[in-house]
């Protein structure tokens, strides 16, 4: 296989430093520099702290179990292709149109949420204009090239790791007295009923907020497909997870806590239409910098539209692979003369924008719908992976492998997978778990929060029944890279 290109066409131009930032930057985001103000309002500083570094380890070991498939087998299918491989054709076929779908609706969430962010500056400007423009950016960043992606995706990654490091050191400074004035010390741990606030209900909250906060590590997997050396350039990115989520998510979290009590009214207004309420804006403007919600906003706008381009990126690849396997319109599997797929970039697109615009018609109610659906999505991905990877290692020593023909080994196996798959199960089930604490239930908001299981279901199912599929016997998956 050359290096620049792989069996079906796809350039290999992602360097190392394109797919470790992928990684770095994946989940860095509006999760990070907006909701974790409102964990730590719901749970106090000990619930936001547990919740994110729980999640955060079932993130890892998803990571690692995506490393090790995306390294032996390096596909920009990635979950769907393994899925088809290991578990069952039809589950790949769920997984793949699952994860479009998620990518595609969250392109026109990025989109909603940039047209707010932009409104900071210009309040009376027109929505539309904004969300063609940066939907075009999106676009012609992708359409260029996959070099354009990941170039772009890297100085979006640095924005974001740079102004994380900033926010730490200057936490840490106030939190010693260097910087305003004053010694801070745990007292914002002891106010009220904190460290945990709300009890085991408010705490399972935030893993909710957690887990959507992560999501978006998973592109590393789809982003291998097009990386010079996955080899070389995936575990290292992998293995990066782990301390970014350890230095970005529960310090950062740590750091807020002990600045800002989880009781300041600020925290539970954090959105992306009141950038003045997020818990960076809030910290930088305790310790004196001037015009803080000026340069946090611009940093939001930048994380969105990596998100939007994340998200154009995964989904355009995966949609182009389902073609290629006859899972997907024949027309989608085209690319032009750069590598690019241009159709599965064009459709992407249009989904994109038309879920867009229905956020301006019948009350946005088609588009909540839609967001909704996909909400569930990302946690079936990763219940996909952690399927998709005990299988595959399964049936890789059943049929005799040594495991030293493995690039990148990922540790703690079976451990890993399965507990990723229960805790992520366990979020997945405990998504709206408000709907049954009223007097009555919730049947609508049920409904909105769980409708995407159901869809899930029905598309695996259906083209089970059609195509008759059967779950692959661990002495048939194959190993062999085409």
């Amino acid at each position: 296989m050359s290096k620049q290109h792989n069996e079906q066409g796809l350039r290999r131009s992602l360097k190392t430093r394109h797919l470790t930032m992928i990684a770095l930057g994946g989940s860095i985001g509006t999760g990070l520099f907006l909701a974790s103000g409102g964990a730590i309002a719901q749970a106090g500083p000990g619930g936001a702290l547990l919740a994110y570094a729980a999640v955060g380890i079932m993130v890892y070991f998803l990571m690692t179990s995506l490393g090790e498939l995306a390294t032996y087998m390096p596909d920009s299918g990635s979950f769907s292709t393994y899925a088809s491989r290991f578990v069952d054709p039809a589950f790949g076929f769920a997984l793949g149109w699952n994860f479009w779908f998620n990518w595609a609706i969250t392109i026109a969430s990025e989109l909603v949420a940039a047209t707010l962010i932009i409104k900071y500056w210009f309040p009376d400007s027109n929505s539309f204009i904004w969300s063609f423009l940066f939907l075009s950016i999106i676009f012609l960043l992708n359409f260029i090239s996959v070099k354009g992606y990941g170039e772009s995706e890297y100085w979006f990654a640095i924005i974001k790791i740079s102004t994380v490091i900033i926010f730490l050191v200057t936490g840490v400074l106030m939190i010693f007295g260097i910087i305003g004035g004053e010694r801070i010390g745990f007292e914002n741990f002891h106010i009220g009923d904190a460290p945990f606030h709300g009890g085991f209900f408010a705490i399972l909250g935030v893993f909710m907020v957690a887990g959507y906060s992560f999501q978006g590590t998973e592109l590393v997997g789809v982003a291998a497909g097009e990386s010079e050396n996955p080899s070389e350039s995936v575990p290292r990115a992998i293995r990066q997870v782990f301390w970014r989520i350890l230095l970005f998510y529960v310090l950062a979290i740590f750091v807020i806590a002990m600045i800002i009590p989880y009781t300041h009214p600020s925290l539970l207004s954090s959105e992306v239409n009141n950038i003045n309420a997020s818990p960076f804006t809030l910290v930088f403007e305790k310790a004196g910098f001037a015009f803080a919600a000026s340069v946090m906003n611009a940093v939001i706008l930048s994380s969105v539209l990596s998100a939007g381009n994340s998200g154009m990126y995964a989904s355009t690849r995966v949609l182009w692979v389902l073609a290629k396997e006859g899972k997907a319109p024949k027309i989608l599997g085209k690319l032009n003369k750069r590598g690019v797929p241009v159709n599965a970039l064009i459709m992407t697109s249009i989904i994109g924008m038309m879920a867009f615009l229905a956020s301006f018609f019948g009350d946005g109610i088609v588009y909540t719908w839609l967001l909704s659906a996909s909400g569930m999505c990302g946690f079936i991905a990763w219940l996909g992976i952690a399927v998709s990877h005990y299988r595959f290692r399964r049936a890789f020593n059943k049929q005799g492998h040594d495991l030293k023909e493995l690039p990148y080994r990922a540790r703690f196996f079976p451990f890993g997978p399965i507990f990723a798959f229960a805790l992520c199960m366990f979020v997945v089930l405990g998504q709206n778990y408000q709907a049954f604490l009223g007097e009555a239930i919730d049947w609508q908001g049920l409904l909105m929060t769980y409708i995407g299981l159901p869809l899930f279901l029905i598309i695996w199912f259906g083209y089970k029944f059609k195509h008759r599929t059967k779950v692959i016997p661990l002495e048939e998956c194959k190993f062999d890279h085409k």
